[in-house]
């Protein structure tokens, strides 16, 4: 029997990395070339100092969204969810199998899917947390396959209409952990918007303010940073350098610790990447998708559909999901 996978063996360890210096605007602009949700912020001798995010990006623009209204900036009207959503989507069907669900995460590296009826009333959204969450599950005792609906989360906090603003959705994805909201209309999904399509749009929310830098070393007040499980006082800024609005709380983990255990990591914090450390040093960075590729490798299926059992195995190892 092989011995439990560790973060050593599935991290990642080329990564896009911020240096603490590096303006807090070009920051926002490398995550978004380079397609990422976050990135560590290291020093010259690969010190851990922190993570910057895409929540720690709401952080910057909310800001400045603010300033601009309390110092009197003029302002354009700011777009509403109908103008920047996104209509061309994929969705499941609640009669899917969760497993299949699964692996379609995996094959169009894509963190959560629409749940939608035959009229396309949304259901709830199908997320890598509540696949992560199926595949723990069946570690610790057989399950019979069975349909995403039944592991949709239903809330609707993650829900907005056509006529909420580019600003509205900004807040929205600061105060909670979402990285997408469904656009309903009369219930049913019309469209919807991801913390990067937020981004992409920066330059309406910050643009009204024209000199961005200056404002936000003016600034003194609070700045709630992203996934920080406490929230963070800043003092005046001294610059405008990453490091000012990075999570310097964010959870890390070691080398050594277990694949369930990560796992167990990722089901109890709001965070969808862990920095692995050793002796303060960045080694590597684990993401929720890489936990999910591990695990499902472990998936064993029956041939008989009607009966089969799913179970963890330590014993043999896929070599490739069973729908890529």
């Amino acid at each position: 029997m092989e011995s439990p996978r560790l973060a050593q063996d599935i991290m990642v360890e080329k990564l896009v990395t911020l240096n603490p210096d590096q303006d807090v605007f070009e920051s926002i602009k490398s995550l978004l070339k380079h397609k990422i949700t976050g990135a560590p912020v290291v020093g010259g001798d690969r010190s851990y100092l922190g993570m910057f995010s895409e929540k720690c990006c709401m952080s910057v623009l909310t800001l400045i969204a603010r300033l601009a209204s309390e110092r009197g900036y003029p302002s354009a009207t700011p777009p509403t969810a109908s103008q920047f959503m996104a209509t061309k989507l994929v969705t499941l069907d609640p009669r899917t199998d969760v497993f299949e669900a699964i692996a379609y995460l995996l094959k169009h590296h894509v963190s959560g899917v629409p749940v939608i009826d035959a009229d396309r009333n949304f259901l709830g959204v199908f997320s890598e947390k509540t696949s992560m969450r199926v595949l723990v599950d069946a570690a610790y005792e057989n399950m019979p396959t069975t349909e995403v609906g039944a592991f949709k989360n239903p809330d609707r906090g993650r829900t907005i209409s056509e006529q909420t603003t580019l600003l509205e959705c900004a807040q929205i994805f600061l105060d909670t952990p979402y990285r997408r909201l469904c656009v309903l209309k009369d219930g049913k999904l019309v469209g919807q918007i991801s913390r990067r399509d937020v981004l992409l749009n920066e330059n309406i929310l910050s643009g009204i303010v024209h000199d961005r830098r200056e404002a936000l070393i003016a600034e003194s007040r609070q700045v709630d940073l992203s996934e920080a499980e406490e929230p963070t006082e800043h003092g005046p800024l001294p610059s405008t350098a990453v490091h000012n609005f990075s999570d310097k709380n964010a959870r890390t983990i070691t080398a050594d610790l277990d694949l369930l255990g990560i796992a167990q990591v990722f089901l109890t914090t709001p965070y969808r990447r862990l920095p692995v450390l050793h002796d303060g040093k960045l080694i590597g960075q684990i993401s929720r998708r890489d936990v999910l590729l591990a695990t499902n490798r472990l998936i064993q299926i029956a041939p008989e559909p009607e009966k089969a059992m799913l179970y963890l195995s330590s014993i043999s190892d896929r070599q490739e999901t069973r729908f890529a």
